[in-house]
């Protein structure tokens, strides 16, 4: 089951489940899924439903082009998929994760800064995805907004289709209720430090048809 919409009530949740676990943490219906993907198409973003983590990783990597610059943005989904460690070493094109730390350690905030504004190639996820193929993304620092704005040649978001909802105000109550209570407990346990929600960025069309690609996969997977 996934989030609610006009013909898809949530049940009760379990005892072991949150009332935000029953509404945002169930992967989508079929009919979600294709109402999903032909809206995205319409506003201008293509997209592939794959059945498992396997299959996404080989879609994603599919999609970048041989010799490209690409940054792994932040992302649960990547590490879940192995996505991080497969794109800082890929020898068929240039992951530039490794370089960014390795200027960060040297102290060239701007260097990094120019480095992760215009790759070839940004692959990530989103936080919610409408069924009227809209995209919300939501960020405390917004490093990976730009790119995904106009930034990158190419945007390849890998998304677990529990990520779907009916609607934009459902999107941004998935964001505070779902994604942020547990990026900030993530945050707090790895850095000492609670996380925010200080940037939220909402994409309904592409102005570059095909420029942003999205691999759904049937899977639970990020927040």
């Amino acid at each position: 089951m996934s989030a609610p919409s006009a013909n898809a009530p949530v049940s009760p949740p379990t005892p072991t489940e949150t009332l935000a676990d029953a509404r945002f943490g169930h992967v989508a219906t079929e009919e979600q899924i294709q109402r999903t993907v032909a809206a995205l198409g319409h506003n201008g973003m293509s997209a592939t439903v794959v059945d498992s983590r396997e299959e996404a990783v080989r879609a994603v990597l599919d999609l970048i082009p041989d010799g490209a610059d690409v940054l792994d943005a932040s992302s649960q989904t990547l590490v879940a998929l192995g996505l991080t460690e497969a794109i800082a070493g890929a020898t068929r094109f240039h992951g530039v994760r490794p370089e960014m730390m390795r200027l960060h350690q040297e102290g060239k905030a701007d260097s990094v800064r120019k480095l992760a504004a215009a790759p070839d190639v940004i692959v990530g996820s989103v936080h919610a995805l409408t069924e009227k193929g809209q995209a919300v993304i939501a960020s405390a620092s917004g490093s990976q907004l730009g790119p995904y704005v106009s930034g990158a040649g190419k945007v390849v978001w890998v998304v677990g289709t529990q990520k779907i909802v009916p609607d934009l105000d459902t999107a941004f109550e998935r964001v505070q209720e779902y994604t942020f209570p547990r990026e900030n407990e993530r945050a707090q346990k790895v850095y000492g430090m609670p996380s925010f929600v200080a940037k939220l960025l909402v994409i309904h069309r592409e102005f570059k048809p095909g420029r942003i690609h999205v691999v759904l996969v049937r899977e639970n997977l990020g927040f």
